[in-house]
């Protein structure tokens, strides 16, 4: 399958706006805004790890050009989000509703990327009034429970999360300190990261404009903590507190075929369960095939679902 691509700037903007809003507990989440502050919402949920600025330049730019407006969102942990473990995926809508009250965001059409994959069905399960329509990428599946999906590395954290739950501030406090120091020589970094991917994914990174995205979202990403993505992986290897089949609202899910993170038989078995899912598969691709076709994926949710 051929999906097109757009050809964004290689300097990111600025988003329209960004900050953070009051959720439960007295903590907040902090979010960054693209496009027209007026137009059809799409919240678009970074992978793990990752941040609020995690969305691709073409979706920045296609915002702007079509009217719609992106909103990212940092997951507790990440940029001036407070630290918090949920009780379990489900939990996180809570937080999600307060954030799109605060920005006056009536309706709106999710999209996730990766670790983001689950947040995103979950949006669909606890709010289908609200959520028109959802969209996946590279989504993780279930590890737990009657939806559960076989193998992938994802799996292998089920046997490490008593550890990951003992462990996750300390190691948190002490990568946080690793990424602190390497911020300066974050393009190199990158660069060996995409050396050692498979084609897919290698090709991604060399693409200009998928690079200053993941530069501009670790770099502009303030008080960065690698205990957020721990505790993304401790949620994922328990049961999420809903089922697949209570997600009724439209999901369109693309993988890459040649997926090495989330096995594309894991976005297959997603799909199958799901009430109204389709699939599109990104030949030839790897985990980050998605953010290629950022604009091919916002077109077909701004068309899919209710108005």
């Amino acid at each position: 399958m051929s999906l097109p691509v757009g050809r964004a700037s290689e300097q990111p903007k600025r988003p329209t706006l960004e900050g953070s809003v009051a959720v439960r507990d007295g903590r907040r989440l902090s979010f960054a805004e693209y496009g027209s502050p007026r137009g059809e919402a799409l919240v678009w949920l970074h992978g793990t790890p990752g941040a609020r600025r995690q969305i691709p330049l073409d979706a920045r730019a296609y915002a702007e050009e079509v009217g719609a407006r992106i909103i990212g969102i940092d997951r507790p942990g990440i940029g001036s989000s407070t630290p918090h473990v949920y009780e379990n995926v489900l939990d996180w809508t809570e937080d999600l509703a307060l954030l799109l009250d605060a920005l006056a965001v009536d309706t709106c059409r999710v999209i996730g990327l990766s670790g983001g994959g689950p947040y995103t069905l979950a949006a669909g399960a606890a709010m289908p009034d609200r959520v028109h329509a959802l969209g996946v990428l590279g989504g993780v599946a279930p590890t737990r429970g009657p939806d559960a999906a076989d193998g992938g590395i994802i799996q292998l954290a089920k046997a490490a999360a008593p550890v990951l739950s003992v462990a996750r501030v300390p190691v948190g406090v002490a990568l946080s300190g690793v990424i602190r120091t390497i911020k300066p020589l974050a393009g190199s970094a990158l660069d060996l990261y995409a050396a050692v991917q498979p084609p897919g994914d290698k090709n991604m990174l060399a693409r200009p404009e998928i690079k200053a995205m993941f530069l501009d979202d670790l770099l502009n990403g303030s008080r960065f903590q690698i205990s957020a993505p721990l505790s993304d992986l401790i949620l994922f290897t328990r049961e999420w507190g809903f089922r697949l089949e209570d997600v009724t609202v439209p999901v369109r899910w693309w993988h890459g075929d040649a997926d090495h993170i989330v096995p594309f038989q894991h976005g297959e078995h997603c799909v199958r369960l799901l009430p109204d899912a389709t699939m599109s598969v990104i030949d030839g691709e790897s985990h980050l095939g998605g953010l290629g076709i950022a604009r091919a994926v916002m077109d077909e949710m701004l068309a899919t679902g209710g108005r």
